[in-house]
């Protein structure tokens, strides 16, 4: 545990001064991310041409501090340039959205050692939820770790992985942490020491290889531990590292999802330029039905995008810790992020089936999205549940304030 907290530089290098424009680099890349999207998707796992480019743009440094090397961008950049890369391809883009959270790890340990993870031509931490039993035996120097996970995003690229598990003492007591809770703590161990389990044959996301991962009484350091969101770990208190972890995957997922579904609309504009439906001959946009349905899509998309943005302003862009936030605030939050992920499957949904027959060809840009984003609606910040949670909050309902 630190015993101070370590202020940022001032004498930071150009390449990582503040103030650079995130999505413009994005699409500096994005012809290399468009080029690769066929062999991410093949391979499931990024080509390695894109995770090259990504690397060499610092898009997997966004949300480390400039303490550890790294970039330390603002909370509103990093969900836009993660919506930028979904633009283009949505796996790419959830390996990057979930590496920059794994990432957000480089502000609670020594800057020494996140430097060694994320300071490096190709660093990259995967984690996922467990698969199994689990457990960290505390012993001198660090614990002894056994377990096995799934889900770990980005894991084929990745350098290193970061499991969460409980702690105990060796004489199989659970040990508390400095706020008297279950101790649960994140384990940094190099891929290469672990066993890679290949798992991942699925509709959507198949370019994320979100394989699984096991160890088994495997030694991890002190230093290369530490308790996920604690302010007594933390050693930036820019607004990226306050936040839950949980908060963070909400706006990053839903930006993903709205960067996924603007394409898909795009694409339908310039389909109903010549298409026509079955049996007439008037070409869809200059069907009244379709006009109708389209705005509605279209509006359903942009309200969403802009409820999300109004919520991520409002509390970040006023310098707001969130400390100070209320439970109204983090449930308005939570809404604005469940209502985009909802607001842009329904809009690729409805696109998918107003194109027509023409939309299950992969040479046309409406199936593979079409899988994407359901898949991407599947993960936990888009179920219906956190509309629960964050409606109790909001009616003034005793409710888990942690689940929001």
């Amino acid at each position: 545990m630190p015993d101070t907290v370590i202020d940022t530089p001032n004498d930071i290098a150009p390449d990582i001064a503040p103030g650079i424009d995130w999505v413009a680099r994005v699409r500096e890349v994005a012809p290399i991310i468009e080029a690769g999207a066929a062999q991410t998707e093949a391979d499931r796992m990024v080509a390695p041409s894109v995770m090259a480019a990504m690397h060499e743009a610092g898009l997997f440094r966004l949300s480390v501090p400039r303490a550890a090397g790294g970039h330390e961008a603002p909370v509103s950049q990093i969900i836009q340039a993660v919506e930028a890369v979904a633009n283009v391809d949505a796996s790419t883009a959830w390996c990057m959205g979930q590496g920059l959270g794994c990432a957000r790890s480089s502000a609670f340990v020594d800057p020494e050692i996140a430097r060694e993870i994320w300071d490096t031509p190709d660093g990259v931490l995967a984690w996922g939820p467990p698969a199994g039993p689990m457990r960290a035996v505390a012993v001198d120097g660090g614990y002894r770790v056994t377990g096995k996970w799934q889900f770990a995003s980005g894991l084929m690229r990745a350098t290193w992985v970061g499991p969460n598990l409980p702690v105990f003492n060796e004489d199989g007591e659970r040990r508390l942490d400095e706020d008297g809770k279950p101790e649960s703590r994140n384990m940094l161990i190099r891929k290469k020491d672990v066993q890679v389990n290949d798992v991942w044959q699925v509709i959507g996301l198949r370019g994320t290889g979100s394989n699984g991962f096991e160890v088994d009484d495997f030694f991890v350091p002190e230093e290369f531990t530490f308790i996920r969101d604690s302010k007594h770990y933390r050693r930036c208190e820019a607004e990226l590292y306050r936040i839950p972890l949980t908060t963070y995957y909400g706006m990053a997922f839903s930006s993903l999802a709205l960067g996924v579904a603007r394409p898909v609309l795009d694409a339908f504009i310039e389909l109903a330029e010549t298409k026509k439906a079955s049996h007439t001959p008037v070409v869809l946009r200059e069907s009244t039905a379709v006009q109708r349905e389209f705005s509605a899509a279209e509006a359903a998309w942009g309200s969403g995008r802009a409820y999300l943005h109004e919520r991520v302003n409002a509390l970040f862009g006023a310098g707001l810790p969130f400390e100070e936030w209320s439970i109204a605030d983090r449930a308005r939050l939570r809404i604005a992020s469940t209502n985009a992920m909802h607001q842009a499957r329904n809009a690729v949904n409805w696109a998918y089936q107003a194109a027509g027959s023409g939309a299950i060809f992969e040479k046309n840009p409406f199936e593979k999205r079409l899988r994407d984003i359901n898949a991407v609606c599947q993960q936990a910040q888009a179920q219906p549940v956190n509309f629960e949670h964050a409606g109790a909050a909001l009616m003034g309902v005793e409710s888990d304030g942690a689940r929001i």
